[in-house]
């Protein structure tokens, strides 16, 4: 496969992310795209690292979903802490937990 097609289906889904993130208003779904745009860019350094024969941005895509497995604990701790106090995921209820 051409790295073109790899740039293109990064690129897509990237888009998918971004716009996930900036349309909708529930929690999980923005959280959903975040990660989305994370694989995105796992996929784009793999296709590129493949292409260069380079292994070493494999290495720091492995850390990079290391820390993009702590981070959807931490988030979904979030959330539902959030649910629990607003009984919605909402994030434009998020002002409701200042008090």
């Amino acid at each position: 496969m051409p790295i073109n097609d790899y740039i293109f289906l990064s690129l897509a889904l990237f888009c998918v992310g971004v716009t996930g993130v900036l349309i909708r208003r529930n929690a999980i779904i923005i959280f959903m795209s975040v990660e989305l745009m994370l694989n995105a860019v796992n996929l784009m350094l793999v296709a590129f690292s493949k292409f260069h024969q380079d292994p070493s941005a494999q290495v720091f895509v492995f850390f990079v979903m290391v820390v993009a497995a702590a981070e959807v604990s931490v988030g979904l701790a979030i959330i539902v802490m959030m649910y629990r106090h607003t009984h919605s995921v909402d994030v434009s209820n998020m002002n409701r937990l200042k008090h």
